[in-house]
């Protein structure tokens, strides 16, 4: 699914994001990649949606090199990615349903489709009964789970969060935490950038820790200790 070899980002001559990364995930797969603010976690996840380019070494997804790929082939690459921020983004004036519908409808999704799908999304993060809720008449972590079925509206094969639950307490946390397993369950590869260590901890899940832009250790079942 994606394989980063010998990759290196730098944003000038002194600052190197990412240096020499080498690792792979396969499809599936549930990964972790976690470290401290500035370890280079949301420059690994620009990568991965060609927001940037390596300056060094080939970033693949599934077998290609993303590099190559036309500026007016990526947006067709993105439908295969979806991509959770911290900073949701959900549109105040349309509801939740309409809120995920507006992403089939960039896309061309036919109407009858839309309502079909729609509501098993919402359903499927826990907000079947949420479909007419503005974002204002929804809590923080309800909003977060809105902005993962819209990621998931095109049906992506990898599903990028990017501290996801950066903005939200414990519990809301672990729900969607909760969420995105049970998406990985139903056969989608799950990235989660996170310097949360209570939520990689309860995971006993693959992890990968950057320090300072290098791979620090990638333990099948790891733990985040810095």
């Amino acid at each position: 699914m994606i394989k980063f070899d010998a990759v290196s980002k730098n944003y000038s001559k002194d600052v190197a994001a990412l240096h020499d990364l080498n690792f792979r995930i396969d499809s599936g797969e549930f990964v972790s990649i976690v470290g401290r603010s500035g370890a280079g976690k949301s420059t690994l996840i620009r990568l991965l949606i060609r927001e940037e380019v390596s300056t060094n070494g080939v970033v693949y997804i599934e077998g290609l090199d993303i590099a190559t790929i036309r500026p007016s082939d990526v947006p067709y690459l993105r439908r295969k990615i979806g991509v959770v921020f911290q900073d949701i983004k959900l549109l105040p004036t349309r509801t939740a349903f309409e809120n995920v519908a507006f992403a089939m409808e960039v896309a061309g999704v036919a109407q009858k489709e839309i309502d079909e799908e729609v509501p098993k999304l919402l359903e499927l993060v826990g907000l079947g009964d949420k479909l007419s809720a503005f974002p204002d008449q929804l809590s923080g972590g309800e909003k977060q789970r809105v902005a993962i079925a819209r990621a998931l509206a095109h049906q992506p094969l990898l599903l990028l969060a990017d501290e996801p639950t950066g903005n939200l307490d414990e519990e809301n946390a672990m729900e969607i935490l909760s969420v995105l397993k049970k998406i990985n369950e139903l056969g989608t590869t799950v990235v989660l950038a996170t310097h949360a260590r209570e939520l990689v901890d309860k995971m006993k899940r693959r992890v990968i820790v950057l320090e300072k832009g290098e791979i620090v250790s990638d333990e099948a079942q790891g733990k985040y200790r810095l």
